[in-house]
Formats: structure tokens, C-alpha cells, sequence
């Protein structure tokens, strides 16, 4: 188990934010040593933990929301004894944070077992990414899911629309990423600026940076409205957060409505840099689906689930006469 999700289990009203600082400031140590919250944790290790100052007591008790499991099953692609795998919608967190209350991991509280346990994210999808989320409904499952996820046997494809056209028309990407100096930037838009844009800003970095981590991202065109945007089609090897958005904006072809990457804070994509407009009909949210999840079912044989285009992609694509049904070269592509 991650270190975070330790602390999560056993002390409920510690929040993210300071469980940060605390692990950062090496006040956190397992078995006398410095680590990070996504260490994992084994069996007999010894976790130190410092007196903490909670905010406030650990609230009550969640009632169970009708509301919440309706539009759980309203998501959701597949479902068996075992796992879920919901459609997430563009907009709607994954997890809580600062400011976040209304989000995927809350929602799951609707859908206890008859054993009172709920269901256990497998992963994540940034708020403004669409597509497919997978969830155990054990955390045997959630295990099992995670170890084939770790051990690269999870197939993800993912579509994108970019701004203009790269070149050559299939590649890969492969860079070192680090958090970057976008901690805390907020976007344009005032009052909307907030919790939401706090989330850290990767960056390209050398090999042999403090915190940078190799990712790997193959891609390639499946469509093209030449020069103005195209559609890509995306297979990350790595999982870094952000890594796909990052990946786009390095090779100078950032994902159409990405709030973070790809342009200069403050301004405008339409009208304040010529460089970076996105095309009249184009609505500036973020044009990324995690489009399919292929991977071993902990139970035999294999999960194979494919989710739709978002609303705000599917006018784009309607807009650019993309069809859903044009060939993927990524879906034939060798491992």
C-alpha cells in the first residue's frame, strides 16, 4: 500500500496538504529512512509518524447518496462481481483536494459492499481528462490491479486533439520530467483561477535531476485539419502525472484547451497570441479522452472497455469531419 493511502486509512482527518509537508520536511520516516507519500509500504516495516496538528475532528459518517450511486451507474461502461470501469466525465475530479468536495472517490461511498467496504480507485484521470476509470470493488481486487498496472501489462490509448500538425506523422516521445515551476500558477479567468489550477506544472529535465523520472509516450495521427489541429492518438508506456499534456507541449503541439501547458499564463488563446489560436467553434476545454483500457482481468481472460467522445470532442470532431471509425494505427501497433 502507498504511503498516503496508509496515513489516509488510519488517520481520516490529516490532510493531503499537510501530509505533503510532513513527508517533505522528513518528518515521516519508514524504518529510520526518508521517503515519499507514494512510497510503498510491506509487511513488518516500521512507520514514524510526528505529532500532527489536526484542523478538526474527522467528520461524520457519509450518508449514503442516491444521487451520487445514480450517476455512478450512469457512468459507468462495465461492471462484474469484481471491478467497475466508468466513463469519467470532463470536469469532475478523481479525488478530493483544497477546494475540491464533489468528486469520483466521495461518490464511490454510495456503493458499499455488504460488508460496508466501498469501492477502491485502481488510478487516476486529471479533472478535465474524459474517458476510462477503473475501479475494484475489493481491495484484493484493487491490489491485483495495481501490481498488473505496475508491471506495464495495462494497454492505454488515449485520443487527443492537438494544435497543428506533428511532424513525423508516428513517433515516440521520451523524456525526463520533474515538477516544475508552475506550482500554484493560476490561469486566466480571475474569479475562476483557483484550487483547480494549483495542481503541480511538470517539466522537461536531465537525467540525473532531483525527482526526474523517465516516461515514454508513443503517438500518432489518425486525422488532420492541416495546418490548424490534429488528432492524435496516444499510447503512454509510463505513468507520470500529467505525462501525455506535458509530452504534447514538448514536442510543440499542446492538446487544444489545456489550461496549463502550451501557452503563457494570462493570456487569451483566441485573441492575445496569434501563435496559439484555437479555431472558431473549438471549445477551449481540455481535448483529452483516455479512449480504451486493455489489460488481464484478475479473474482470467481479458477487460477490453472503449469509452465515447466527451460532448465538447464530439462537436470538434463533428466540426472537423472526423469520424470515430477512421483507422487508429496505434490500435494495430506492436507492443
Amino acid at each position: 500500500m502507498r504511503l498516503d493511502r496508509w496515513f489516509k486509512r488510519r488517520i481520516p482527518a490529516l490532510s493531503l496538504s499537510h501530509l505533503n509537508k510532513i513527508v517533505r520536511t522528513g518528518e515521516v520516516r519508514v524504518d529510520g529512512a526518508r521517503v515519499k507519500t507514494a512510497t510503498r509500504l510491506a509487511k513488518g516495516q516500521s512507520v514514524r509518524v510526528p505529532p500532527l496538528k489536526l484542523a478538526a475532528p474527522a467528520a461524520p459518517a457519509r450518508q449514503i447518496s442516491s444521487a451520487d450511486l445514480r450517476a455512478l451507474k450512469d457512468m459507468t461502461l462495465y461492471e462484474d462481481r469484481d471491478l467497475l470501469v466508468l466513463n469519467k466525465p470532463f470536469g469532475l475530479a478523481v479525488q478530493g483536494g483544497s477546494g475540491t468536495a464533489h468528486h469520483i472517490d466521495g461518490m464511490l461511498a454510495s456503493m458499499p459492499n455488504e460488508q460496508g467496504n466501498r469501492p477502491v480507485l485502481v488510478h487516476r484521470l486529471d479533472r478535465d481528462t474524459s474517458g476510462v476509470l477503473l475501479v475494484a470493488k475489493s481491495r484484493k481486487i484493487a491490489a491485483d490491479l495495481g501490481e498488473i498496472f505496475r508491471s506495464r501489462q495495462a494497454r492505454k490509448i488515449y485520443w487527443a486533439v492537438v494544435e497543428g500538425v506533428p511532424k513525423p506523422a508516428q513517433g515516440r516521445i521520451s523524456l525526463y520530467l520533474a515538477k516544475g515551476p508552475g506550482m500554484g500558477e493560476a490561469r486566466a479567468g480571475g474569479k475562476q483561477a483557483g484550487a483547480r489550477d494549483n495542481l503541480e506544472k511538470m517539466r522537461v529535465a536531465k537525467h540525473g535531476e532531483e525527482d526526474a523520472r523517465h516516461s515514454v509516450t508513443y503517438y500518432a495521427i489518425v486525422d488532420k485539419a492541416a495546418p490548424r489541429l490534429a488528432w492524435l492518438s496516444m499510447k503512454p508506456v509510463t505513468g507520470r502525472t500529467h505525462q501525455l499534456r506535458a509530452h504534447a507541449e514538448a514536442i510543440g503541439h499542446p492538446i487544444i484547451g489545456d489550461p496549463k501547458y502550451g501557452r503563457s499564463p494570462g493570456k487569451d488563446p483566441r485573441r492575445n497570441d496569434p501563435l496559439r489560436m484555437i479555431p472558431e467553434g473549438v471549445e477551449p476545454k481540455l481535448h483529452l479522452l483516455a479512449r480504451r483500457l486493455i489489460l488481464p482481468h484478475p479473474r482470467g481472460g481479458t477487460l477490453d472497455v472503449t469509452a465515447p467522445l466527451p460532448p465538447h470532442m464530439q462537436r470538434t470532431f463533428e466540426l472537423f469531419g472526423f469520424d470515430v471509425k477512421h483507422f487508429d494505427p496505434i490500435e494495430t501497433a506492436p507492443e
